[in-house]
C-alpha cells in the first residue's frame, strides 16, 4: 500500500476511486470540503446523500461522485473536539469506517482531506497522526492499493508530513 501526502484540491483527484468528504452527521452540504464537493460535484451527490437518512459521528456512507472525476465519495463524519478520549477513537472510527467503505464497494484508492481539523477544532497536530495510522492500518487490512491525504494549507501539508516522520 502506498502512501501519499499533498497540498492540493480533493476535488482535482482524478486518479483516485473515491474521495472522502468531511461530512456533518445529516450528510448536509456545508462548507470547507463540502463546499467544494458539492460546487464540482454538483447537487446529485448530496441529493443521494439525504436519501441515506444521516450518519453519526465516527461513521461513513458512500454515494456516487456525480460530476466528479471520481467513482465515489464516501461521507465520513469525525467529531467535534472536545479534548476528551472519544475524540480520538470517533476520529480514528470515521477513517477505518472510510476505507471499508470503499473496499466494499471494489476501490483500490481513496483520498482523504484534514478531517475534523477545519470548524469542527481538532488541532491538526493532534488529528494528523490518528488519521495517518488509522488510514494506513485499514488500507492495509482491505488491500486497498493507494491513500492520499490532499491537504488544503501548507501548513497542514507540514503537520502530516510531520506525522508520517515520527
Amino acid at each position: 500500500m502506498k502512501l501519499e501526502l499533498t497540498r492540493g484540491d480533493i476535488t482535482a483527484q482524478p486518479d483516485i476511486d473515491a474521495i472522502v468528504n468531511a461530512a456533518n452527521s445529516e450528510l448536509a452540504p456545508g462548507a470547507g470540503v463540502c463546499g467544494a464537493i458539492r460546487r464540482v460535484g454538483g447537487p446529485a451527490i448530496f441529493e443521494e446523500a439525504a436519501r441515506l437518512g444521516g450518519c453519526p459521528t465516527g461513521d461513513a456512507r458512500a454515494t456516487s461522485a456525480g460530476d466528479l472525476p471520481n467513482r465515489f465519495v464516501i461521507h465520513a463524519v469525525g467529531p467535534v473536539y472536545h479534548g476528551r478520549p472519544e475524540d480520538a477513537e470517533l476520529l480514528a472510527s470515521c477513517h477505518r469506517r472510510a476505507v471499508e467503505e470503499a473496499a466494499e464497494l471494489g476501490c483500490r484508492s481513496i483520498a482523504f482531506p484534514a478531517i475534523s481539523t477545519g470548524i469542527y477544532g481538532y488541532p491538526i497536530d493532534e488529528a494528523a497522526p490518528i488519521a495517518l495510522a488509522t488510514a494506513r492500518s485499514a488500507a492495509n487490512e482491505h488491500d486497498l492499493d493507494l491513500v492520499r491525504f490532499v491537504l488544503f494549507s501548507a501548513e497542514d501539508l507540514a503537520a502530516f508530513e510531520a506525522a508520517a516522520a515520527s
